[in-house]
């Protein structure tokens, strides 16, 4: 999990968002430890471990334990289904997510600029993407237009909305700008494209795919 200092949590922080830091820490690593992940936090060992203890109690997290009396810990399919709420949540109720939000932005672009993508498609119909557009407005790229399954827009931000990958315009990479599922659709553009092919906003959270799908996609 990201240590930078906007993402740790202070005393005005939500429990909502101190329950996310814990799911997203798992879920990167199940061999975290109670402690790291306090750090991480920047929370007290001992709230860490009730906040672990209830997110165990509410089928959020499944404990096993592994030799030299250490523990697992993993995520269930709750746990992913709650991540991905309170990310959502997170996100759209953050004061500073504006400012946060054009800064990754730009960072993608950026990106993109390097990979010397010139066609570059965006997946998720949100407020993300939104300012994707205005980011990149300054650099020589052309956004070709948004891919959404769930959207029923035909045009966005200036730009066309299609329900599927096959139905737009030849691109050479897409970013992933959808704030319902990021995790899961995420996952699902690496599988079809590659992951060498999809950049995800830091702040979306998302955790990396297997080694195995950094290669291959579409050309």
């Amino acid at each position: 999990m990201p240590q930078d200092s906007e993402f740790a949590v202070t005393a005005h922080d939500s429990e909502a968002e101190i329950t996310l830091g814990l799911l997203t820490a798992v879920h990167e690593n199940s061999a975290v430890t109670q402690r790291s992940v306090a750090g991480q936090l920047n929370i007290a060992l001992g709230l860490t471990n009730a906040y672990l203890k209830r997110c165990i109690d509410k089928g959020l997290i499944k404990v096993k334990q592994v030799p030299r009396n250490r523990y697992a810990y993993y995520l269930t399919p709750k746990g992913f289904t709650e991540k991905s709420r309170l990310t959502a949540k997170y996100l759209v109720t953050s004061l500073h997510f504006f400012r946060r939000a054009r800064a990754d932005c730009e960072a993608a672009i950026e990106q993109c600029v390097r990979l010397k993508w010139r066609n570059v498609a965006l997946y998720g119909v949100s407020e993300l993407g939104e300012i994707a557009t205005l980011v990149a407005r300054d650099e020589n790229i052309e956004l070709v237009g948004f891919v959404d399954p769930l959207s029923n827009q035909t045009q966005f931000a200036g730009l066309p909305v299609v329900q599927a990958i096959s139905k737009l315009a030849a691109f050479d990479g897409i970013v992933l700008t959808d704030m319902t599922s990021p995790q899961a659709n995420y996952t699902a553009l690496c599988n079809e494209l590659g992951a060498n092919k999809v950049i995800a906003l830091r702040l979306l959270r998302v955790t990396s795919v297997p080694e195995k799908n950094r290669r291959g996609g579409r050309g």
